[in-house]
């Protein structure tokens, strides 16, 4: 596919076609090496045009870029520049830039490639060598020496702390201020524009704030993209702006055309922007006015409209087209067919008396065709009596006052197509009254299959004209009359529904000597029937009968609707027509349209036969409306009813990677992870079945569709083997299902158990005597529950002092009122079937230490014992039999304790902050333009806080609503509201406290448009 390909000035500023108009971009492709050329242009290059630029390429999941350096010199004006880097697709590291412009160079480059040096020139001295290492450079003296040449010190800036950024951008319509720091705040300052100096204005706005010097301009337009510079003294700075367009939305897209070969095509869209740029494509490849002259199309600009225009549209040009703007795009499909024309209406015989008029009509499905008529084989030219018409699809040939010598085959022929259509027309003479003196005669109706049983039978079709001349004889001349019989039972008198005697009207009759004629004009359904013939005179009577058929084309197709739809693709059924309009039907035509659109495109040229249709190459997320034509040997019905409005949109694909999280003995945990594909329909949600191993029955465990990747299917059966699986939701209904590999046996998995011993019953456990002693220690278990037992030197815990509780995770060891008993060693035995585990959790034991042996006083004094520890002492008495059979203990204990520490606190003489006023920052003078709020700022110290009085031509401002007086933090601003030439003057701050005062001044200027008011002061 094509690369996605941007340019860069800088790191970030992207350019692209709203970066001024200085900026061209140019893309060419070669199918044949399938390599891309991409073309930077830059017209009237200047100072701000120097910098890094960078060239990004992306294709599918890969990215590649590569950067060059343009430097700028001198101020002559410089032709367009550009700059060509060919791409090879879709490998984008193939990407080579092109930049051919020549550099002296001082020596030789050593081998070294320029982002090397540009690395070296950037790194500090003690990095050399690891990069020349690192790049495999052997001649380090070589580089030194490059390097050493290489180096130039760059001069500091004399007038500038802070320069312009190398580039600022901009949306059109809003604000951008562009600031410079300057070393001394009384040098003169100007802004440039390329090369022109800029005056304050509503448009541009200068600003002072302490040495800071800012320009806002407002209200940015196109005619703002341009190079800014600013000029201190002999030093200057320059920047460039870029203008960027707000995103160019579509308002009307594309729409779907389907036309034929030589029709006029045009594709129009409406963006929300005037003049905006728009890119066409066609089949993801863009059309452009260089290639226009070849394809023969050329575009059209009608204020926010965008139109592309064929003349003469060719079968090479169907395809889909797409619209591309910097917010939005658009696409639709052109179906270019050649034409092929259908005869809805042939032309019929005509038998046609002297002084009558003769019609003979066609109806083609082609409006624009024109067409010649011939009579036996030449040419018929309009004249007084011939006259030929063109209406719509119908085409006419009227003779009025017809003549014996226009008796003949009369054809009809359209232009351009290998068809022609063919009737005849009969003459019928009239003969002058005449006297004979025959003998009465019955009279007798003269029919080509006359008979009073014989099923004659006339087609004509609905709308045209039926003229029915039967010859009569008989002496005298029969009367003759014509009446309609019924088919829904016989009248008692003739078994007529209507008598038809009348010579005018839409049905009549008309009387000759030796004929009769049944005309009726522009046949309907309702004169179908079986028409009855009746001729009398004195002698006797004759009786023909007549089956009228009247054609017709077919009702409407009925219950048109959609039964499916898909990605790109659509189900639509229907009923056939109740009526067939006398002839069978012999297909249908199918047609569909955007929803909201006017434009209807065929889907099929031939008729197509079946009840069910599938159509395909449609957007998927965009709403649609079809419908359907019946057609029959007549010609089309008038279309069905629309579907209802249905968008194409796909099931999404299955979900992924589904695994079992957990099994219980009831209970099995899935865990999944979404559908690659999703598509514009989106998710609803996962449904998840199981299914018995051997069964083809698929049980929902849940009834609404969760969010989530993962879903816990409870209440199945112990030990069974379950299979599972799981499918996405969305409105076009069951992705494919992701389904287990194997069954899952639904039983809990048991592991080995595992005891979770906390951190401070690892070591020796101390608790003091008569305090209480509870011990939670968590296992972790999977399985049944598990055996829990404690016990002491091996044996079973005293249960009447020690109780345990035991729930699934944790086990709880509880003493009331320790006592020294209870020291030891505890192990805890955690098992599962034949698995097990064990802890030991060690309580400290008394250990005795003699400290006097046969001490013949009843007191004494202990020495060494260790600060902060807590002693127990027992007393045994001896004799000559040894010693007493048990102890005396001491009923509290002696806890050794730390000396005392007294903190005699340091002697210091306060520090006094006290001190008079002082300005850190003073006040600058100001030039201001009228209208715009101004602010004086200085700055204050002094302890205690001095006291600040604001005055104007030494007159103190008080309760002014024009000006606020701030003071944070020992910074003093004046805000003055909107100043005229009248505030102009002399303002003084002046700070005062019980040490002393200071006082700041400064001059205001205020200049109004075009006049400048001096101050005052």
């Amino acid at each position: 596919g094509k690369p996605a390909i941007k340019w860069f000035k800088g790191k970030w500023l992207e350019l692209g076609s709203k970066s001024g108009a200085r900026f061209s971009f140019k893309e060419s492709h070669d199918s044949a090496s399938n390599v891309y050329t991409v073309e930077l242009h830059i017209g009237k290059v200047v100072l701000g045009d120097r910098g890094d630029y960078r060239l990004e390429v992306k294709a599918k999941d890969t990215c590649d870029s590569c950067g060059f350096n343009i430097d700028v010199e001198g101020t002559t004006s410089s032709p367009p520049h550009s700059l060509m880097a060919p791409v090879r697709s879709p490998n984008p590291r193939e990407v080579v830039e092109e930049e051919k412009k020549k550099k002296k160079k001082d020596d030789d480059d050593l081998g070294i490639p320029p982002e090397i040096w540009e690395l070296l020139k950037g790194a500090k001295k003690s990095e050399y060598e690891k990069i020349a290492f690192q790049y495999g450079i052997t001649d380090l003296r070589g580089m030194l020496k490059r390097l050493k040449k290489a180096k130039v010190e760059v001069k500091k800036s004399a007038a500038f702390t802070k320069k312009l950024d190398p580039a600022y951008q901009v949306d059109r319509g809003n604000k951008i201020k562009l600031m410079v720091e300057i070393s001394d705040p009384d040098l003169p300052l100007k802004w440039f524009k390329n090369g022109q100096e800029i005056k304050p204005s509503s448009k541009y706005v200068f600003e002072n704030v302490g040495k800071k010097r800012i320009l806002t301009i407002n209200k940015c337009t196109l005619a703002d993209d341009a190079a800014y510079e600013v000029a201190v003294k002999d030093e200057k700075c320059f920047t460039e702006l870029f203008v960027k367009e707000p995103p160019v939305l579509i308002i009307t897209p594309l729409e779907d055309q389907q036309v034929f070969v030589g029709d006029r095509v045009e594709m129009a869209v409406e963006v929300s922007e005037e003049g905006a740029q728009v890119m066409w494509m066609k089949d993801g490849v863009e059309l452009t006015r260089e290639d226009s002259f070849k394809a023969r199309y050329r575009f059209k600009k009608d204020g926010k409209r965008h139109i592309l225009i064929y003349s003469d549209v060719t079968q090479e040009d169907g395809g889909h087209y797409q619209v591309m703007t910097n917010g939005g795009q658009c696409e639709a499909e052109l179906i270019v067919e050649e034409k092929q024309l259908e005869v809805l209406q042939d032309i019929a015989d005509l038998t046609v008396k002297a002084a009558e008029q003769a019609v003979f009509k066609c109806e083609v499905s082609d409006e624009k065709v024109t067409g010649k008529w011939y009579k036996n084989g030449i040419e018929v030219r309009p004249s007084k009596r011939i006259t030929i018409s063109h209406v719509g699809r119908f085409h006419k040939l009227v003779i009025d006052d017809v003549r014996p010598e226009d008796e003949g085959d009369y054809t009809f022929v359209p232009d351009g197509y290998a068809l022609s259509l063919s009737a005849k027309l009969n003459f019928l003479g009239e003969d002058g009254p005449r006297i004979s003196s025959v003998p009465p005669e019955p009279p007798k109706i003269h029919l080509d299959c006359s008979g009073k049983t014989s099923e004659n039978a006339i087609v004509v079709v609905a709308g045209n004209k039926l003229r029915l001349d039967v010859s009569i004889t008989g002496e005298p001349p029969p009367v003759a009359w014509v009446c309609l019989g019924t088919r829904w039972g016989a009248r008692p008198s003739c078994g007529c529904v209507q008598v038809f005697t009348t010579t005018e009207g839409r049905v009549r009759i008309e009387k000759r000597a030796d004929s009769s004629s049944f005309v009726i004009e522009s046949a309907e359904r309702t004169d179908e029937g079986r028409y009855t013939i009746k001729v009398t005179n004195p002698v006797g009577e004759d009786v023909a009968s007549i089956f009228l058929r009247v054609v017709d084309v077919p009702d409407p197709p009925e219950a048109v609707r959609i039964t499916s739809v898909g990605e790109d693709w659509a189900i639509l059924v229907w009923e056939p027509p109740k009526y067939d309009g006398g002839k069978p039907v012999t297909g249908y035509l199918l047609e569909r349209k955007k929803k909201g659109s006017q434009r209807w495109m065929k889907l099929n040229f031939e008729v197509f036969t079946e009840t069910t249709y599938e159509s395909t190459k449609m957007i998927e997320g965009i709403l649609y409306e079809m419908r359907v034509f019946a057609v029959n040997a007549i010609g089309v019905s008038q279309p069905s009813m629309n579907t209802k409005p249905f968008m194409p949109i796909a099931p999404t694909s299955e979900p992924l990677h589904l695994i079992v999280e957990d099994v219980t003995d009831t209970t099995t945990t899935l865990k999944w992870r979404p559908p690659n594909r999703i598509g514009a329909g989106g998710i609803d949600g996962y449904l998840v079945e199981y299914c018995l191993e051997g069964s083809d029955e698929w049980v929902s465990a849940n009834t609404e569709p969760v969010e989530r990747c993962g879903f816990t299917v409870k209440n199945l059966p112990t030990g069974a083997r379950i299979l599972f699986r799981v499918v996405g939701v969305n409105i076009a209904g069951r992705s494919e299902p992701a389904t287990l590999a194997q069954p899952v046996t639904i039983r809990e998995i048991a592991e080995p158990p595992k005891i979770r011993l906390p951190r401070h019953l690892r070591q020796t456990y101390i608790r003091k005597v008569g305090e209480q002693l509870n011990l939670v220690i968590p296992f972790q278990v999977r399985g049944p529950r598990p055996q829990v037992v404690w016990t002491k030197g091996g044996a079973p815990v005293d249960t009447s002092r020690v109780h345990v509780r035991t729930s699934d995770f944790d086990t709880v060891f509880f003493v009331r009122q320790a006592a020294r008993s209870d020291s030891g060693e505890y192990e805890l035995s955690v098992q599962i079937e034949n698995m097990k585990d064990t802890g030991l959790a060690v309580l400290p034991t008394v250990e005795w230490f003699n400290v006097y042996e046969r001490n013949r006083h009843t007191s004494c004094t202990v020495s060494d014992l260790i600060v902060g520890n807590e002693y127990y002492f027992r007393v045994y008495t001896e004799n000559i039999c040894g010693l007493s059979d048990s102890p005396g203990v001491s009923k509290n204990t002696a806890r050794i304790l730390k000396t005392g520490i007294t903190l005699k606190p340091f002697e210091y003489k306060e520090h006094d902050f006290r001190m008079a006023p002082k300005f850190l920052t003073p006040l600058i003078d100001r030039v201001v333009v009228a209208g715009y709020s101004a602010a004086l700022n200085c700055a204050v110290r002094g302890h205690p806080k001095p006291k600040v009085v604001w005055m104007k031509n030494k007159m103190e401002i008080r309760e002014d609503p024009k000006f606020l007086m701030n003071n944070y933090q020992g910074v003093l601003t004046l805000n003055i509201r909107r100043p005229s030439p009248f505030d102009a003057g002399t303002y003084t701050c002046l700070a005062v406290n019980e040490l002393g005062e200071a006082l700041a001044e400064c001059k205001l200027e205020v200049r109004g448009e075009g006049v400048a008011v001096p101050n005052t002061g």
